[in-house]
Protein backbone atom coordinates (compact mmCIF):
# COMPACT_ATOMS: atom_id res chain seq x y z
CA UNK A 1 0.00 0.00 0.00
CA UNK A 2 1.37 3.40 -1.00
CA UNK A 3 2.00 6.09 1.56
CA UNK A 4 -0.52 8.96 1.35
CA UNK A 5 0.78 11.93 -0.61
CA UNK A 6 0.18 14.40 2.22
CA UNK A 7 2.54 12.31 4.41
CA UNK A 8 5.23 12.42 1.74
CA UNK A 9 4.81 16.18 1.39
CA UNK A 10 5.12 16.59 5.17
CA UNK A 11 8.26 14.47 5.17
CA UNK A 12 9.95 16.28 2.29
CA UNK A 13 9.07 19.61 3.91
CA UNK A 14 10.78 18.54 7.14
CA UNK A 15 13.87 17.63 5.12
CA UNK A 16 13.59 20.98 3.34
CA UNK A 17 13.37 22.85 6.66
CA UNK A 18 16.64 21.28 7.76
CA UNK A 19 18.54 22.10 4.56
CA UNK A 20 16.93 25.51 3.96
CA UNK A 21 19.09 27.07 6.68
CA UNK A 22 22.27 26.34 4.71
CA UNK A 23 23.83 29.52 3.30
CA UNK A 24 24.67 27.77 0.00
CA UNK A 25 21.38 27.24 -1.86
CA UNK A 26 22.92 24.79 -4.30
CA UNK A 27 24.28 22.67 -1.44
CA UNK A 28 20.86 22.76 0.25
CA UNK A 29 19.08 21.53 -2.88
CA UNK A 30 21.72 18.86 -3.40
CA UNK A 31 21.32 17.80 0.24
CA UNK A 32 17.56 17.37 -0.15
CA UNK A 33 17.98 15.30 -3.30
CA UNK A 34 20.74 13.22 -1.73
CA UNK A 35 18.61 12.51 1.34
CA UNK A 36 15.63 11.44 -0.77
CA UNK A 37 17.82 9.21 -2.94
CA UNK A 38 19.58 7.56 -0.03
CA UNK A 39 16.79 7.17 2.51
CA UNK A 40 13.46 7.07 0.67
CA UNK A 41 12.37 3.84 -0.89
CA UNK A 42 11.77 4.07 -4.66
CA UNK A 43 7.97 3.77 -4.32
CA UNK A 44 7.92 6.84 -2.06
CA UNK A 45 9.92 8.92 -4.55
CA UNK A 46 7.83 7.68 -7.48
CA UNK A 47 4.54 8.51 -5.70
CA UNK A 48 5.72 12.04 -4.89
CA UNK A 49 7.18 12.73 -8.33
CA UNK A 50 4.24 11.25 -10.24
CA UNK A 51 1.87 13.50 -8.29
CA UNK A 52 4.21 16.45 -8.77
CA UNK A 53 4.28 15.81 -12.54
CA UNK A 54 0.47 15.70 -12.68
CA UNK A 55 0.28 18.75 -10.40
CA UNK A 56 -3.39 18.37 -9.52
CA UNK A 57 -3.30 17.13 -5.92
CA UNK A 58 -4.04 19.81 -3.29
CA UNK A 59 -1.44 18.22 -0.98
CA UNK A 60 1.22 19.64 -3.31
CA UNK A 61 0.16 23.19 -2.38
CA UNK A 62 1.90 22.64 0.96
CA UNK A 63 5.33 21.97 -0.60
CA UNK A 64 7.97 24.39 0.66
CA UNK A 65 9.70 26.36 -2.12
CA UNK A 66 13.08 24.79 -1.34
CA UNK A 67 11.60 21.28 -1.54
CA UNK A 68 9.77 22.12 -4.77
CA UNK A 69 12.98 23.53 -6.29
CA UNK A 70 14.93 20.38 -5.35
CA UNK A 71 12.27 18.17 -6.96
CA UNK A 72 12.41 20.19 -10.17
CA UNK A 73 16.20 20.46 -10.33
CA UNK A 74 16.94 16.83 -9.47
CA UNK A 75 13.84 15.13 -10.83
CA UNK A 76 15.70 12.81 -13.19
CA UNK A 77 18.05 11.64 -10.46
CA UNK A 78 15.21 11.15 -7.97
CA UNK A 79 12.86 9.19 -10.23
CA UNK A 80 13.54 5.49 -9.81
CA UNK A 81 14.13 3.47 -12.93
CA UNK A 82 11.11 1.60 -14.17
CA UNK A 83 11.32 -2.07 -13.34
CA UNK A 84 11.66 -4.28 -16.40
CA UNK A 85 8.48 -6.03 -17.51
Amino acid sequence: MAMPLHNLVDMVNRIGEFFESMPDRHAALEGIADHLTRFWEPRMRRTLLDAFDRGVDPALDALMPVAREALVRYRDRLMPATAPA
